[in-house]
């Protein structure tokens, strides 16, 4: 154990002298189900016991506040919290950005919120549109920081211009290896914001720091931040498992290891897994691929038999430097498309508001991972150097906005 790891909430908690220079200023909290504090009290109830406090109103991102969505792309409405009786305004309904009646509610807004340590999880475009809706305001943004439980490894193709959206705040790669804090110090920056952006940091956090690397595994416990995101396996996982909700393929949803596996009901998994090896075997490093069948109950493919394949990044067949996710599951794209050559894998459907451009191009940030897997011809190394260099470029981005070493 490591008696001196805090994360941000636990220290504001703990020192009023953090808490002072909001004395006399409306407080609002953005914050979701792992909003918890080291005794896993919700962040709201933990704020609004503090006599020295004076909470306002909140918000609450994709999922809601306490959790009230199950599934993906479900709103979430207002309400008035029965406990603290303050207005609770929702970042994903109506409005994604926050209306100028609701930053009139606040002087100052702390962000609590759990990352997974991918570009798509919306939680991050929701901090860059309260940090411009700030600014804009003459508003402080406080980030009480967390880990990023994915670590501090990068890997993926970087957003190009004119596909940022919703799942896509901005050009960075899939694996963006930055905590919260970490990532408004990056917006802050590069969208040139005139802000009182504010982190209070972690102490005693160890992003590379084994059995977790990034996650303090054994020493806090794990709350789902999104009800899909159960356990630190998929969130190791999910910057490549990601990439499935824009296909045909189920990425487990309904069932109770999501974002950990893929299949379909007309796939031959055992095929699929030893083209995987054969196509490319040293993406498929740091990690274990087993064939499996699962059988979703609610999503795709509900209530039908599924052939597919778990990605295992746990216990003795992870190593952390070598695991790609997101080469993983580009790698399982390429060889159903290599054995099925007119295989329906792209999912045309209206994906976080977007319905002129296909999901797979929306997360990916480009149609170019899209391209590489349906052309015949292109091989790893085709992919692997433009990705190679797109993750080259932003650890020497992002060098300057890290806290933690």
């Amino acid at each position: 154990m490591n008696p001196a790891l805090q994360f941000g909430i636990d220290r504001l908690l703990a020192d009023p002298e953090l808490r002072r220079p909001l004395a006399g200023r409306r407080v609002a909290l953005l914050a979701h189900p792992a909003s918890v504090t080291a005794d896993l009290t919700h962040t709201l109830d933990a704020l609004a016991a503090l006599p020295d406090l004076r909470l306002s109103a909140a918000f609450g991102p994709q999922h809601g506040i306490r959790g009230d969505k199950q599934d993906n792309m479900v709103e979430s409405p207002d309400f008035i919290d029965p406990v603290a009786g303050i207005p609770v305004f929702s970042l994903y309904g109506e409005v994604r950005r926050p209306t100028d009646a609701m930053m009139d509610s606040f002087d100052v807004l702390l962000v609590d919120l759990q990352d997974l340590g991918c570009r798509i999880y919306t939680f991050i475009t929701t901090l860059r549109y309260v940090l411009e809706a700030a600014a804009a305001h003459g508003k402080s943004v406080w980030v009480l920081d967390r880990p990023n439980p994915a670590g501090r490894p990068v890997e993926g193709l970087t957003l190009r211009e004119g596909w940022e959206s919703f799942v896509g705040a901005g050009a960075m790669p899939m694996r963006h290896g930055l905590t919260m804090g970490e990532l408004g110090r990056w917006f802050v920056a590069t969208l040139g914001l005139d802000v009182d952006y504010q982190v209070i940091e972690m102490t005693g956090w160890q992003p590379d720091a084994a059995p977790g690397h990034g996650w303090p595994l054994g020493e806090r416990t794990w709350i789902n931040p999104s009800p899909n995101a159960p356990n630190l396996w998929m969130a190791r996982a999910y910057a490549g498992t990601v990439l499935l909700e824009g296909t045909t393929l189920s990425e487990g949803r309904g069932t109770t290891r999501p974002l950990e596996l893929f299949g379909a009901p007309d796939l031959d998994a055992r095929a699929v897994l030893a083209e995987m090896q054969a196509f490319a075997p040293h993406w498929l490093a740091g990690c274990r691929l087993r064939e499996c069948w699962f059988e979703p109950t609610f999503h795709k493919h509900a209530g039908r038999q599924c052939h597919g394949i778990q990605i295992h990044c746990e216990g003795p067949y992870y190593d952390h430097a070598a695991f790609k996710p997101w080469r993983v599951q580009a790698l399982a794209f390429k060889a159903i498309r290599r054995l099925y050559p007119d295989y329906p894998l792209w999912r045309d459907f209206g994906y976080e508001y977007e319905f002129d451009r296909l999901a797979i191009d929306l997360i990916n940030g480009s149609p170019l991972l899209r391209e590489w897997v349906d052309d015949a011809d292109a091989m790893p190394e085709n992919l692997d150097t433009i990705a190679a260099a797109d993750e080259a470029t932003w650890i020497k981005e992002r060098a300057d906005h890290l806290i933690y070493s």
